[in-house]
C-alpha cells in the first residue's frame, strides 16, 4: 500500500499546532541543545541508517535542519530590507542529492544549525515592530511575514525533532 501523501494546507496545519500559545524564539532556542541531547552517545552508524530507501537518516535531517535554517537567514533579511520580496521555494530532495547529506558529520551538522540559528535570533531579537511584519511572496505559501517565517521554522523544528525521536525508538527497538 502506497504511503499517502499529505496536502501543503495539511502540512501547515499540522505544523501550527506544535507552536499553537508557546514562545517560537525559545523554541528555536532550545532545538540546538534538544538536538545535541537526542544524538548524544548514538553510534554514527545508527545515526546513518536510513529507515527506508527514500526517507532521511538522522544524520540527513540534521543537515537538512542546517541548510533549511541557511535560506531561513536569507529570507528574513531580504524580507526585512525588501518588503513584498519573492521568495522561491527550493526542492529539499535535491539540496539533500546536492549536498550529499549522507556523507555529513553530524556533529558538523549540528553545528552549522547552531551558530545559523544563534545569528537569526541574534537578529530576531533587535527587530522592530514595523520589521516583525515585514513580508515576502513566498511562491508555495503565498504572503508571509517574518513573524510567521519565525513561527514557521520552530514548527519546523519540533516536526524534525519527532521524526528524530521516531527514528532512534526505531533503532532501539528493532
Amino acid at each position: 500500500m502506497a504511503e499517502q501523501q499529505e496536502t501543503p494546507e495539511q502540512y501547515r496545519e499540522r505544523l501550527a499546532k506544535y507552536v499553537e500559545g508557546k514562545d517560537v524564539l525559545k523554541l528555536q532556542r532550545e532545538a540546538p541543545r534538544t538536538l545535541a541531547r537526542l544524538i548524544e552517545g548514538i553510534a554514527e552508524e545508527v545515526l546513518r541508517r536510513r529507515p527506508a530507501p527514500r526517507k532521511w537518516s538522522v544524520v540527513e535531517i540534521i543537515a537538512h535542519l542546517a541548510e533549511d535554517e541557511l535560506t531561513s537567514s536569507w529570507r528574513y533579511r531580504q524580507m526585512i530590507e525588501h518588503n513584498g520580496v519573492k521568495l522561491l521555494g527550493f526542492d529539499q530532495d535535491e539540496w539533500a542529492r546536492l549536498g550529499d547529506y549522507g556523507s555529513w558529520n553530524v556533529s558538523e551538522a549540528l553545528e552549522m544549525f547552531r551558530l545559523l540559528r544563534e545569528a537569526n535570533l541574534r537578529m530576531l531579537g533587535r527587530l522592530s515592530a514595523d520589521e516583525w511584519e515585514r513580508a515576502g511572496e513566498h511562491a508555495e505559501r503565498g504572503r508571509l511575514t517574518v513573524r510567521e517565517l519565525t513561527r514557521h521554522m520552530a514548527a519546523h523544528d519540533m516536526n524534525h525533532i519527532e521524526q528524530i525521536e521516531r527514528l532512534l525508538a526505531h533503532n532501539r527497538a528493532g
